[in-house]
């Protein structure tokens, strides 16, 4: 609670939006706002990755007050709730810490509050989310999940078109514009709500994108994770006098776009320093007499300049991660904190994520392990190995233990938070039933002429081999709570003759996830081709980024003459 803040009733003022009744209980929370201008009241509950809007707010010039008390919200002058996670978990902490009436009251007060994501969705009245669970109830309909019946691809994640239907502060500019989604959940519009909906966007059918009464503002998409949009509309809620950050003209936006991801494999090199390497075939060692560990720069150097050239994501794969204790792993943390306050795209991480004992017998889960790396700033973690046995165990028995890293971490954070890292390597066979995997019908023949392939994937880095297929395990991680497939090729790693075409439309065709090429793209030509051929929702580059070889920007522009929807 603010110093000296008094208890007193506040009447509504008589030309206040009308707003629907408030629930039982909320008209008795009342304190004075504070009035500091340069400070914004930040409602973190525990759940994802905060600090992505704690870095987009910090950067723009504001100062942040965090909530501990229901009395705190009420004496925000500003409010921003970046909701994260699972619609009814949300409401257990709102609830049982008295801060869903504080919420509700300070609405009632037409005091500015901008809700993001979850954010959102908590202001209606339920969400089908592990429900129905009730919500705010400020804004009528109900909170449900995307189709994935009819073959859309869940979750929503990516760049994607605002359409604005009211004129308000918050998006001037942003019409038109790609902003970042994930969720797998959405509101509807309907005839009860439509006085509140400032944006709506398309997919599978229009849902809200944003709201607006007042001065109560929120957003389905991250203003934190979107880029110079984002930061602008973020601008514009904590300046609304000022004329906010200039977004730049482009194309307008039509539809979600496909992404281009540049990845970062970061080791320590044998001095002990943290560099980002590329591998050929996953060998990072220099093929000269000294085998030193290729060294393409510092991560988050890199990091900076790829948000800077349009790379919608980047990505951090820690690949010796496999083999060490990550939470001891302190230099790849503040990686991920410097490279969050720089970078406002989506930033993954991967490697070693799993259940660990540290040197003194301590157990960590691989909750705990994620949890670290998403208080350092990661928006998706990345899991490997582990997701493989997991998968095993569960084609062999059938059943959810709701044990493994994958479960544990999916039920937590949600399933757009988990990205499933597939390494496999192609093995060529005469015909479909010599093995009893996934076969496909291969563009180019095997060394003897073999006309079919499958693909076994690895583990630890590729060197161990494991009987189970990509097909196999993609369906398996998927079910077991995967939000997003890397689907990575050991035999392209580094060749720069393309992504497996054959691998990639196997997998795309077979989920209902988002499938994330990666391996062998060597020129633009190849970032049309796979969008072409394959349903797969991003493409992922490394070396030839690093290397600079192929400009981001050119990408995008053969992209672009080619017809395919990108964020420029």
């Amino acid at each position: 609670m603010a110093t000296g803040a008094a208890i007193h009733a506040v009447p509504c003022s008589a030309g206040r939006p009308k707003r629907r009744q408030q629930r039982r209980g909320s008209a008795s929370l009342s304190v004075r706002a504070s009035t500091d201008a340069n400070t914004v009241t930040l409602l973190d509950y525990g759940a994802g990755n905060v600090r992505s809007v704690r870095n987009a707010i910090r950067h723009l010039g504001f100062d942040i007050r965090d909530v501990r008390s229901p009395e705190d919200i009420l004496a925000a002058d500003r409010l921003v709730f970046p909701g994260v996670g699972a619609f009814g978990s949300a409401m257990d902490v709102l609830n049982s810490t008295g801060m869903a009436d504080a919420l509700r009251e300070y609405i009632r007060r037409d005091r500015p509050f901008l809700g993001i994501c979850l954010g959102l969705q908590l202001l209606f009245d339920s969400s089908e989310e592990h429900g129905p669970v009730s919500g705010l109830g400020v804004i009528p309909g109900v909170v449900r999940r995307f189709d994935s019946s009819q073959g859309l691809i869940v979750p929503h994640i990516g760049w994607n078109a605002l359409e604005v239907t009211k004129d308000t502060q918050l998006l001037q500019g942003a019409d038109g514009h790609h902003v970042y989604f994930v969720h797998s959940y959405h509101a509807l519009p309907s005839d009860a709500n439509r006085d509140w909906i400032s944006s709506i966007c398309n997919y599978g059918g229009s849902f809200i994108s944003s709201i607006s009464m007042g001065n109560i503002q929120a957003v389905q998409f991250h203003p934190e994770k979107s880029g110079a949009t984002g930061l602008s509309i973020l601008k514009n809620f904590l300046s609304p006098n000022s004329s906010g950050a200039k977004v730049p003209a482009r194309r307008k936006a039509s539809k979600l776009a496909k992404r281009v991801i540049a990845c970062l494999d970061v080791r320590s090199n044998d001095n002990g320093d943290l560099v980002v390497t590329k591998g050929d075939q996953y060998d990072v060692r220099d093929n000269t007499s000294s085998k030193e560990v290729r060294n393409l720069g510092k991560p988050v150097d890199l990091a900076s300049q790829y948000y800077i050239d349009g790379a919608d994501e980047v990505s951090f794969l820690n690949i010796t991660g496999f083999r060490d204790f990550p939470l001891g792993d302190l230099p790849m943390l503040e990686v991920l904190r410097c490279a969050s306050e720089k970078v406002f795209v989506p930033l993954t991480v991967g490697g070693g994520i799993r259940d660990f004992k540290d040197a003194n017998g301590r157990y960590y889960s691989s909750l705990e392990v994620a949890s670290e790396y998403f208080r350092s700033g990661a928006d998706k973690i990345s899991i490997g190995s582990d997701a493989v046995f997991a998968a095993e165990a569960f084609l062999q028995t059938g059943v959810k233990t709701g044990k493994s890293s994958l479960e544990q971490i999916s039920k937590v954070y949600g399933n757009q938070a988990v990205v499933v890292s597939i390494d496999p390597r192609r093995v060529y066979v005469k015909s479909p039933d010599d093995v009893p995997f996934k076969t496909v019908k291969v563009s180019s023949k095997g060394p003897s002429g073999e006309e079919y392939a499958w693909y076994q994937c690895t583990v630890s880095g590729g060197r161990d081999s494991r009987p189970i297929g990509a097909y196999e395990l993609a369906k398996a991680v998927e079910e077991l709570g995967a939000g997003e497939i890397l689907l990575n090729c050991i035999d392209c790693d580094g060749q720069g003759c393309g992504f497996d075409i054959d691998l990639v439309k196997m997998v795309s065709d077979a989920v209902t996830i988002p499938v994330i090429a990666s391996s062998g793209a060597g020129a633009v030509e190849h970032f049309s081709e796979v969008f072409e051929k394959t349903n797969a929702s991003a493409a992922l580059a490394a070396g030839i980024f690093h290397r600079k070889e192929v400009p981001i920007l050119a990408v995008k522009e053969h992209l672009i003459d080619a017809g395919v929807e990108v964020r420029v």
